[in-house]
Formats: structure tokens, C-alpha cells, sequence
């Protein structure tokens, strides 16, 4: 046994423990119990427990007083003179759960008996004499100082969670980006469901970063619901769990919980208190309409995007999706994209940006749910998500087999379209949004599919409208949409056909619609003619002049294949 010194310090600063506690560590670290020259004689080990509170008594039954989390100064006086009643006296310290036992030296005992060392050393309660007389109100008023100061803290670090939230609401965010927010502040996975337990939306604390086996959200999720089949699942121990309110028109009424669960690190009271007004925040952006399909929706669009982007393992897949409702068989899966143009998008839909109102998220509110309705009459299972940041509706569906790609394509594309009128009838007529199908395949090579057909659907932009592209006719075009960033594809466009687009902006007839009806005939004259209603007199005369513009043979085959990819990439560097 020896003099305490710096020894074991608790989780937090400077021997701190959970916010808004301080340890029995730091409570001796303090200059009040430090001028009695504390000495730790049982369960070292104990020093970060977390003190809630300071007392003080001499009385027999003093354990009786006690709420537990105390740390309990005595001078002895009630300890009893003999050992039986000793063991007694600190048993019943022990079974209330204080933080420990300090007893100053002196008065009653020159030296700690044994019994009182070894009932506590059996019991695991820190034991400490003090070998000097200290004033006990000195002690009670430095430590209580200490525990308001933590507990000050607490409710700072919860002011800037709840001020933080507030300022993504008021630039336009909304749910998802609120609860990824809380889950980077709480260190752990954060869920947002129904009273009945239906998931709504999951947030890690790192969502742009590969994940470890085990920590996903659903991951965490589908294991809680597997321990619980037959009910709603009920959080482990140490979970926060915060209710958010308006599910009614009376008091007291849910619309939906909050859940973090402790993942990769124990929760705090500070994480219970910014829970909990975090909460109320979400019940304000939650009463606008069908915030619970956006957010369904969402929360499939970012586990499509995690699966595309390689950071869900093939492996753990078909259990998250499972959680997310879709349970497709055993067939392959398609993948479908459609990218909502330009033309096609309402007021206020594009990436939520400053200064934006709530149109925007009632805009993706209205789609969400027109999508679904639409999709139910697809005939397979389907699994929907959106992304806002790239415009982008990604979808899985599930086939019987390989063999009905085109026809379900077919089907899913015209209810994708569908979706998008009835979601905004104003915006009939306008250029409708782009959807291509990749290829069908298992959960080992879908995610791979979904990243070249969201690429796909970015580079198929400005072609001509189809009711659904294949993902295998765009592969010229999606190579010069990654080159689009190059210089040397703009470079490349002028050097080739810059002198027929120069021709065209200064003179008529233009010339350029005219060297792609020929190149789409093959060099076919007569059918180019036809195509254009041209006689074949003009035509050649057309061509002639082309053909001097650019200073090229419009009969050699690698002219040719310049011109067919200058014609193309031009879409990608206006």
C-alpha cells in the first residue's frame, strides 16, 4: 500500500468520468483531500468510478442515506467496535453502489482494520485513509465545485451539437444530414424509426469511410433484430433512446425515436442530453408530408451508393437490403439508374445549397412517393433509393432470371417516367429524365454495376430520348465523359470539326446535321440524301464543302472514326 499519486485517471480529462461526473482518481488528485495524504488500501483497480456526489456522516446506518455514486467521508465513529459489525458497515456502503469509502485517521482509528480492508477489498469498493485532519466542508465544496464545472461542460458540448443541427436545418438540410451530424458527435451508429420500429434512417459516424465488419449501421441494426424476430427490438444496455414527439394531435404523442446505440464507444450523459434535443429539432423538420418516404428513400439511395462505392462487403449485403425491405430470391439483380436532366428537374430540387427553403425536400417528398406507387406495378421486387448531392435515382430490381432484363427494363423505366409526371405535372412535356440498365448479375458484382450505370446515366445526357438506354451502347460515350475534365478533349473536338462549327455559327445552311446524317448512314449517299430529303446534287455539294472546311477525305475510315468521336464528345465540352 502506498501514498495515491497520479496513478489511474478515468475516461475523460484529467481524470474525468462520463460528462458531468468527475472519479474518485481526480477527486484525489483535488487540493483539499491531497493535504490529507490520501492512501488507496483496497480496489485500486476502482478509481474511475464516476462520483455523483459527497457526504459526510458518522452514523451507523449511514448507508441507508446513501442514493449510490457517493464518495462517503467518515472519521469512523459508526464504523462499530468489533469486526463483525466492521464487515457489516461496509457491505451495506458496497451493495449501494457508492464510489468510495474515505476515512481520516485519528479520531477512531489510528490504522484501518482488517475487516474494514478486506470486506472492501472483497467487494471491489475503493478504500481510502487519510493520514492528516482535513476539514470535510473544504472537500464536499471543492469537489461539488468540480462536478457543477463537468456539469457546466455537458451542457455547453450539447449547446454546440444543438446549434450545429440548427444551422444545417437552416441551410436546407434536412433528417439524413442531421442525424450524420449527431452520429460523428456521438462517436456511434444513430437510427431513426417508427414507434412500430420500422427503420427509417441509419447514420454512422463515418459514412464517407470503408467500415469494419461488424460497425455498419444496419449491420448493428439487422444483428439487434435478429436477437429480437418476433418484436420490436429493444436496445442493449447503455443505448440512448429519445423519443420525438407529434404522432398526434394530443400531448405526449411519438412520431418517431431516436436510438444510438454504443457501437464503438460507451455513451454519456451529454450524448443523452443532445439526443434529446436533437430530437426536437427532428419533430419540427418531420411535420412536413411524407418525410418518412423521403427518408426511407434516402437511407436506400446511401446504402446503394455505399454498395456501388465498394465500402458494404458483398458478404453483408443481402442482410442489410433485407433490413431495407427487399428480399429479391434467388435470381440475378438489375441494376437502373435514372438521372433526372436538367429540363426534367422542379424548382428547388437540385443539391440542397444555402438559402434554400423547404421546396426542395417537399419536391424529393412528392417523387419518393409517386416512384414507389409506380414501381409497385413492376411486377418484381424493387429496391428504390434517391440521392440528392448527384440528382440521381438508383434502384436494384430482383429477376427470375438473366433472360427478362429487357422486358422488366422496359417496365421499370416506363413507371420511373411515370413517377416523375405525377410527382411534377407541371413540368409535362419538358425533356424527360435519362434511365440506363446495367447488366444483371449477383451481390458479388452488382455494386460494381451500379457505379457504371450512375456514370452512364451522367454521360448519356443531351443523346437522343429513349424510353431506356443500354448500359453496353454508352460505352464510347461514358469514355469521353471521364475525359471530360481534360483540356485535351476540348482540344481534340476543334482540332477535328472546330472550322464546320465555326462555319455553322457564322452561315447557313448549317453544315454539321448534314455530316452526321452521313455518318450515321454509313457513307451511304443515297440514304443520306433521302434522310435529309435532300437531292443528291446538294448532298454533294455538301459534302464537298465539308470536306474543304475541314481538309480531310470523307471516304477514309480513320477520318471517318475521328469525326463519329469528334461529333460525340462535342455534347461534352460545350
Amino acid at each position: 500500500m502506498a501514498p495515491h499519486g497520479p496513478g489511474p485517471q478515468g475516461s475523460g480529462p484529467q481524470g474525468s468520468g462520463p460528462q458531468g461526473t468527475i472519479t474518485v482518481a481526480r477527486a484525489l488528485e483535488l487540493p483539499a483531500l491531497r493535504r490529507g495524504l490520501p492512501e488507496v488500501v483496497a480496489a485500486e483497480d476502482g478509481l474511475d468510478r464516476p462520483v455523483r456526489w459527497v457526504h459526510a456522516g458518522e452514523a451507523p446506518n449511514i448507508a441507508s442515506l446513501l442514493k449510490g455514486g457517493e464518495l462517503l467521508l467518515t472519521q469512523g465513529l459508526g464504523v462499530g467496535p468489533r469486526a463483525a459489525e466492521q464487515r457489516a458497515f461496509v457491505r451495506r456502503l458496497a451493495e449501494r453502489g457508492i464510489a468510495a469509502l474515505v476515512v481520516e485517521l485519528g479520531s477512531r482509528f489510528t490504522t484501518l482494520p482488517a475487516a474494514v480492508v478486506d470486506t472492501a477489498r472483497s467487494h471491489g469498493l475503493p478504500l481510502v485513509q487519510l493520514h492528516r485532519e482535513v476539514p470535510f466542508v473544504a472537500v464536499t465544496e471543492e469537489i461539488h465545485t468540480e462536478i457543477v464545472n463537468e456539469h457546466y461542460a455537458v451542457l455547453r458540448r450539447a449547446e454546440v451539437v444543438h446549434r450545429e443541427c440548427t444551422e444545417v436545418l437552416l441551410r436546407g438540410g434536412g433528417v439524413p444530414e442531421i442525424l450524420r451530424l449527431f452520429a460523428r458527435f456521438a462517436g456511434n451508429p444513430v437510427f431513426l424509426e417508427s414507434p412500430e420500429g420500422q427503420l427509417w434512417y441509419a447514420a454512422g459516424p463515418g459514412p464517407g469511410d470503408p467500415r469494419p465488419t461488424g460497425t455498419d449501421p444496419l449491420q448493428v441494426w439487422e444483428g439487434l433484430r435478429a436477437r429480437r424476430a418476433d418484436r420490436r427490438p429493444e436496445p442493449p444496455a447503455g443505448s440512448v433512446v429519445a423519443d420525438v414527439p407529434g404522432g398526434g394531435p394530443g400531448p405526449g404523442t411519438v412520431r418517431a425515436r431516436l436510438t444510438v446505440l454504443p457501437v464503438a464507444g460507451p455513451l454519456a450523459p451529454v450524448h443523452r442530453l443532445a439526443a434529446e434535443r436533437t430530437a426536437d429539432l427532428l419533430a419540427v423538420v418531420l411535420l412536413r408530408a411524407r418525410q418518412e418516404e423521403e427518408l426511407t428513400a434516402r437511407g436506400r439511395g446511401d446504402f446503394l451508393a455505399d454498395l456501388a462505392e465498394g465500402r458494404i462487403a458483398p458478404a453483408d449485403a443481402p442482410a442489410q437490403a433485407r433490413v431495407l425491405g427487399f428480399r429479391p430470391g434467388d435470381g440475378p439483380l438489375l441494376p437502373v439508374v435514372m438521372r433526372l436532366t436538367d429540363l426534367a428537374d422542379p424548382p428547388g430540387l437540385g443539391p440542397l445549397e444555402p438559402g434554400q427553403g423547404p421546396g426542395a425536400r417537399e419536391s424529393w417528398a412528392a417523387l419518393a412517393h409517386a416512384l414507389r406507387d409506380e414501381l409497385a406495378g413492376v411486377g418484381a421486387p424493387v429496391l428504390l433509393g434517391v440521392r440528392l448531392p448527384e440528382r440521381r435515382v438508383p434502384l436494384l430490381v430482383g429477376l427470375r432470371d438473366a433472360a427478362e432484363r429487357g422486358a422488366v427494363a422496359e417496365r421499370v423505366a416506363a413507371a420511373l417516367r411515370a413517377g416523375v409526371e405525377r410527382a411534377w405535372p407541371e413540368r409535362a412535356g419538358a425533356r424527360p429524365p435519362v434511365v440506363v440498365a446495367g447488366l444483371p448479375g449477383g451481390w458479388d458484382a452488382v455494386g460494381a454495376e451500379l457505379r457504371h450505370a450512375a456514370q452512364a446515366a451522367s454521360a448519356a445526357r443531351g443523346l437522343t430520348d429513349r424510353p431506356w438506354h443500354d448500359v453496353r451502347s454508352l460505352d464510347v460515350d461514358l469514355l469521353l465523359w471521364r475525359l471530360r475534365e481534360h483540356g485535351d478533349l476540348a482540344a481534340f473536338v476543334d482540332r477535328v470539326i472546330g472550322p464546320l462549327l465555326a462555319h455553322d455559327r457564322a452561315a447557313r445552311p448549317p453544315l454539321v446535321p448534314t455530316l452526321e446524317a452521313y455518318l450515321r448512314h454509313a457513307g451511304r449517299k443515297a440514304e443520306t440524301a433521302r434522310a435529309l430529303h435532300l437531292n443528291r446534287q446538294t448532298l454533294y455539294d455538301r459534302l464537298a464543302r465539308i470536306g474543304r472546311l475541314l481538309g480531310s477525305d470523307l471516304e477514309d475510315p480513320q477520318t471517318v472514326l475521328a469525326l463519329s468521336l469528334a461529333l460525340q464528345a462535342r455534347r461534352h465540352v460545350r
